[in-house]
């Protein structure tokens, strides 16, 4: 029987967390009570076979998890605040106009304002090829992590990264195949080789080699549109290269790869407190109860 593989994330003070065919949010409340929100999950790859296709996958994976990470985002917000406030779901239409404001930062910050930087320096790179794909990536992987550091220093994210140190150590839990309990959840690691932040590093890495392919002499709007349009390649190679080295996490040369990723979740991560925990573990534990029997060896990310 093939084992459970699951995935997370951190919400506004709780945890997503999403077993095969099924996924749970608890949120604790400004009272104290942890509110549970579950559902069934079917699979795309049992109505959309081509789904399954190496590369293709990893690319559905990614818009998948923005749309579930931000349903659970706005669930989680209506729960956590302070009692008398008037709460309000987000529509349908607001909810896609979030995704595509989210989408649309994240390709300007991270792809197309290295791209503009890198042209402003060829007076003093130079015209080579090579020189201005390393420069351009470079500048892009800086950025990252100046945009990671300082979210990391703001106090309301640091409480997401607690709950998100939580989501890792619940999981070791239940992979190690121990109770889920508070005080055996607490002695595992909160940094995680599946995590998403080592899949944004992959990401930035990955996409150096892809925008290489991008000839030089193209103008610069031809330039920018390629690099949107090469985004899913982007995502699916990286979600291999993650499958991957999960697969093989206990070679000591995966352990080398993949411990850039490992120690950029110092900063997205945090110690959680037994609070933090046990919202993480009944989040677990919805989930699995949720999914059934149901046993898959696929890789959730």
């Amino acid at each position: 029987m093939g084992k459970i593989n699951i995935g997370g994330q951190a919400v506004i003070e709780g945890v997503l967390m999403r077993a095969p065919r099924s996924m749970a949010i608890a949120v604790r409340r400004p009272d104290g009570e942890i509110i549970v929100k579950r559902d069934t999950v079917v699979p795309l790859s049992e109505k959309f076979p081509l789904v399954k296709l190496p590369l293709v996958r990893g690319a559905v994976a990614l818009f998948t998890s923005l749309i579930i990470g931000m349903k659970a985002l706005s669930f989680s917000a209506n729960e956590a605040i302070s009692e008398g406030e008037e709460k309000e779901e987000m529509s349908s239409l607001a909810m896609g106009g979030t995704i595509a404001v989210a989408l649309l930062f994240g390709i300007l910050l991270f792809f197309i304002l290295p791209l503009f930087l890198t042209k402003l320096l060829i007076p003093i790179i130079g015209e080579s090829n090579i020189v201005f794909n390393l420069v351009d990536g470079l500048i892009r992987m800086l950025v990252f992590l100046i945009y990671v550091y300082s979210i990391s220093r703001m106090s309301d994210i640091q409480r997401v990264f607690q709950y998100h140190g939580a989501e890792h150590k619940s999981i070791f839990a239940f992979e190690a195949g121990i109770s889920l309990t508070v005080e055996n959840v607490k002695q595992f690691s909160r940094l995680h080789p599946r995590c998403g932040t080592s899949f944004l590093l992959i990401v930035m890495l990955v996409s150096i080699v892809v925008f290489s392919l991008i000839p030089k002499a193209w103008p610069f709007y031809l330039k920018a549109g390629s690099r949107i349009i090469l985004l899913p390649l982007i995502a699916g190679c990286s979600y291999e290269l993650l499958k991957w080295s999960a697969k093989y996490e206990k070679s000591r040369l995966v352990r080398m790869l993949i411990a850039p990723g490992l120690a950029l979740q110092k900063l997205t991560t945090r110690e959680p407190d037994d609070a933090q925990l046990e919202v993480a573990i009944r989040s677990l534990e919805e989930a699995l109860d949720e999914n059934g029997d149901y046993k898959d060896d696929r890789i959730v990310v």
